[in-house]
């Protein structure tokens, strides 16, 4: 949509065909953000918001650079749609309505020198003459001198991966991101809805005799759920984590420190404190004053401490076990739930895509963009951005290659 819209405002005797195989116009943009649309991310340092990407972030940076987040807004607000950068730096449309952004891309590609094929799918790809044959399901072919794969990843149809292959690329291992984990200690249940704003975690793959265990970290919100855990923290993991094979035969470890601003021994001398203020509470209770009573009931039982024993009466060792376990809540992942967003880390080699124009460098004519390509990023607008930067690039130089 950015690059057609580019191309009807930019080169306006270029005839622009967008072939949709949904029935309406970005489908795919109206679900992002609960419906609101995470248009991008407020953020303002590039290399902090290149970090967001897992795989990609070298090949972005000419486009992002070219059209950076702030640019992306004062496209949107100049098109009519007010913005809002939320206490998260997610930014949305003041209405909340995805309708709106979409609504944009829908007035734009109203020119004349634009046609949009609804419910079209497209079968094959060929390059005959230095011109792209396109065949379409129930329609006939349409030739091209100029042919735009930006189709989005896995979620949303496999057929741009195909049609990239068929002209020659190499398409990367697939994988789903941005997923909750699902773990295997049955007591999750229990803490099902219980959040904080700020964890640590660390993820270990599965080890064996060929691999150490992989090892990824991030620091950021959660919640538990009732079959393991999810929130911005856990979906940016699991991207980071996107090729580890998660079951119960190959599981991974997780640890989530719950005061990562404390070393262990300042929480230990802070309980100890509350336990010298109020000696005649139940452990459990006291530790309600630090965790929510929930996991404070979990703690005990899994380190088999008596819910109802006085704090005073808990040994040194217990004591030392509980802390750490705080800064430490070991679980064990055995699979994934899909999050709210759907994206796939892999796709098209960034080997053999120009990053200054989105040309192919093995088909002269084929331009890559958005999520097609090798490149995922975390939750928070970011995937969007990415999107909205490369088809922007592919739409600026789609009329000037020869």
């Amino acid at each position: 949509m950015m690059a057609a819209a580019t191309l009807a405002e930019q080169s306006p005797k270029s005839k622009v065909i967008l072939i949709e195989r949904n029935n309406i116009l970005g489908q795919k943009v109206r679900m992002t953000g609960g419906g609101r649309c995470n248009v991008t991310t407020g953020r303002t340092d590039m290399g902090d918001i290149l970090r967001r990407y897992p795989r990609g972030k070298n090949f972005l940076k000419h486009a992002m650079y070219s059209f950076p987040p702030w640019k992306v807004m004062e496209w949107f607000e100049a098109h009519g749609v007010p913005l809002k950068v939320e206490e998260d730096q997610r930014v949305f449309p003041v209405s909340d309505k995805s309708d709106d952004i979409v609504g944009v891309f829908e007035k734009i590609l109203e020119k004349p020198n634009v046609q949009i094929m609804f419910g079209t799918t497209v079968e094959k790809v060929e390059k005959i003459d230095n011109r792209f044959v396109i065949g379409l399901v129930n329609h006939e072919s349409i030739s091209a001198d100029r042919l735009l794969v930006a189709v989005g990843g896995q979620a949303g149809t496999s057929g741009g991966y195909a049609l990239a292959a068929s002209l020659g690329h190499t398409i990367t291992s697939l994988a789903p991101s941005l997923n909750s984990f699902v773990v295997q200690e049955p007591w999750v249940k229990d803490l099902a809805g219980v959040s904080f704003k700020r964890a640590h975690f660390k993820f270990v793959g599965a080890q064996n005799i060929a691999s150490p265990g992989n090892r990824f970290e991030f620091t950021g919100p959660f919640v538990f759920t009732h079959k393991g855990v999810t929130g911005p923290a856990v979906l940016a993991l699991s991207s980071l984590a996107a090729y580890e094979k998660l079951t119960v035969e190959n599981p991974a470890r997780l640890l989530i420190d719950l005061f990562p601003e404390l070393v262990e021994a300042e929480l230990l001398k802070q309980i100890q404190e509350g336990i010298a203020a109020h000696p005649k509470k139940t452990f459990e209770n006291l530790l309600s004053q630090f965790v929510p009573k929930s996991i404070a009931t979990v703690l005990c039982q899994t380190l088999g401490i008596p819910v109802e024993r006085i704090a005073v009466e808990v040994s040194k060792k217990d004591l030392n076990k509980s802390v750490t376990w705080i800064k430490g809540v070991p679980l064990t992942i055995i699979g994934r739930t899909a999050g709210e967003e759907f994206v796939t880390a892999g796709g098209v080699s960034l080997k053999e895509v120009d990053s200054k124009t989105m040309q192919s460098k093995i088909c002269p004519g084929l331009f890559l963009a958005g999520e097609v390509l090798d490149v995922d990023a975390f939750t928070g607008g970011f995937n969007l951005q990415a999107a909205w930067a490369t088809g922007r690039l592919a739409g600026q130089f789609l009329p000037l290659i020869n």
